[in-house]
């Protein structure tokens, strides 16, 4: 499922409403069914466990998610202590094969790093591991390509697809860009100020929307790839 919309729409004020982090200040109401669940009436201490054990989530700025005084390795072993019952050293192993399977070369060395020597595509792409490591049914990615350079921006969905393709983890893909989530969403909302504004899969969006704001989103966006298709062939 792939929520679209601009900044301040609301994509991730839901999402973290459904998920249980928001403070006080916010009164939230309605329905959010999970497993037969409705995770709106849960307390904290059952969606801090749900979080980790059965919704994971990559946050859209790397940089902000990891304690700088910190080692990653110290910050890979924590989460999964606390969430899956290992040893240290099925807990290290593990830690070596996310890093792997993110194709992240010399994990052993990378562990021993703090978050400053890491770039904001490699830190996204550990977020991502710890998050699969888990084994959730539930994977959120609120705007995971925001923060990034286009060459990872295209990696990192290319491991969202391989996440589609194994069929073993449902998604929500939070952004505010058409061409990530036509990429990676079977089926595609809308949202404008707070509100669900139109739904479909991609084709209807690019073609049937019935909603001004969509339709205005996609114009946007195909003026953008226009232009820049055609500052591509005077250069060439």
């Amino acid at each position: 499922m792939g929520i679209l919309g601009e900044s301040g729409s609301g994509k991730s004020l839901t999402v973290k409403a459904i998920l249980g982090l928001l403070d006080r200040n916010f009164e939230i109401t309605g329905k959010a069914l999970f497993k037969g669940k409705n995770l709106l009436k849960e307390n904290k201490e059952s969606l801090r466990k749900l979080r980790g054990e059965q919704v994971t989530m990559v946050l859209q700025n790397p940089m902000t998610c990891f304690d700088p005084l910190c080692k990653i390795n110290d910050q890979i072993a924590e989460t999964f202590a606390m969430h899956l019952n290992l040893s240290k050293k099925e807990i290290h192993e593990l830690s070596i094969e996310l890093l792997n399977k993110m194709l992240i070369k010399d994990p052993e060395e990378v562990l021993e790093k703090y978050p400053h020597q890491l770039s904001g595509g490699m830190l996204q792409r550990i977020m991502i591991g710890i998050a699969l490591a888990l084994k959730p049914d539930l994977l959120v990615a609120d705007e995971p390509t925001t923060a990034i350079d286009a060459i990872t921006q295209y990696e990192i969905l290319e491991e969202f697809m391989h996440i589609k393709e194994r069929k073993n983890t449902s998604m929500i893909f939070i952004t505010h860009d058409l061409g990530a989530i036509s990429k990676v969403a079977d089926e595609i909302i809308v949202m404008n100020k707070g509100r669900l504004v139109d739904q479909g899969n991609f084709d209807y969006i690019l073609h049937y929307a019935k909603d001004e704001y969509t339709r205005l989103l996609v114009e946007k966006k195909l003026a953008v790839m226009k232009q820049y298709r055609e500052v591509v062939d005077k250069k060439e």
